[in-house]
């Protein structure tokens, strides 16, 4: 099978999964992952046969894509403010929107450069957000919580990948009476009502960890309550609380959390969406 031949296929067998941009995108990360082809290769060496020993695991992701597993879970890896994290269904996939609260994070940790920040991360999953600040706050020291057995398995693993000294606890934060005291609190904890579950694209709803996405449409605050709660207890002078947040629900948090803090910001992604929310004593 030569290269042109094989893109002939991919696009055919995804044309009615993803557009044309989607379908260019995911195949040049297939022949690169698989290949380790450039972009300029696909052009150069689009008549070139694809070695056969390789032919085999092309087709079978084309048909992985076909059942809408992501292509992160398929090579088992993504990328986050630049650094390969491995994950799996057990895990999240980081996403751009959790880049964004961590480079905010880093733009108040940075005000203070040589404290000494102790910092909490709530609901590690892949351990992206306390490993991604270590790396770039090496003075500070970093703490990870995780119900998950599994997800705190692959955030260890990430960690020492990436060098990085993060002490890592398996807990279940909504069981938790007490916190101990850091200057820094972060979240990004489920907030995804059933309700919304129409809005979810199958290759999240399939494949993505429920227990890491999901809460009851009764109680869609229930994450966050508990963990403010502990903040507002645990939290040093001038210590600080950040969240990722439902974009539906900035009104409802900024209600809640105006109960236990004085200062509320609430800040819009990329997209326009309100979606981190960063709180003060």
């Amino acid at each position: 099978m030569k290269l042109n031949d094989y893109k002939i296929l991919f696009k055919q067998k995804l044309k009615d999964l993803f557009d044309t941009d989607e379908t260019d995108a995911l195949f040049a990360m297939v022949i690169d992952e698989v290949l380790n082809y450039s972009r300029a290769d696909i052009v150069l060496k689009k008549e070139d046969e694809i070695p056969l020993a390789y032919q085999s695991r092309l087709e079978e992701i084309v048909s992985q894509l076909q059942q809408e597993i992501p292509i992160q879970y398929i090579f088992e890896k993504a990328y986050f403010y630049g650094y390969e994290f491995k994950v799996s269904p057990a895990t999240l996939i980081p996403r751009r929107e959790t880049e964004e609260l961590v480079e905010w994070v880093l733009s108040e940790m940075n005000l203070q450069p040589k404290k000494n920040w102790r910092v909490l991360d709530i609901g590690t999953g892949s351990g992206c957000i306390p490993i991604t600040i270590k790396k770039e706050f090496p003075l500070a020291e970093v703490f990870a919580i995780d119900v998950s057995v599994d997800a705190l398995t692959i955030a260890q693993e990430n960690a020492k990948n990436l060098d990085a000294k993060v002490t890592f606890i398996k807990q279940n934060i909504l069981t938790t009476e007490d916190l101990e005291s850091y200057d820094m609190i972060i979240s990004n904890p489920p907030y995804v009502r059933n309700l919304e579950k129409a809005e979810i694209k199958n290759n999240v709803l399939h494949y993505e960890p429920h227990l890491a996405l999901f809460v009851e449409d009764n109680d869609p605050l229930i994450f966050y309550r508990k963990i403010t709660q502990l903040a507002h207890k645990s939290l040093t002078e001038n210590g600080m609380l950040f969240f990722e947040i439902n974009q539906y629900l900035g009104n409802e948090m900024k209600e809640m959390v105006s109960e236990y803090f004085n200062t509320v910001e609430l800040r819009k992604d990329l997209q326009g969406n309100e979606r981190m929310m960063k709180i003060g004593i």
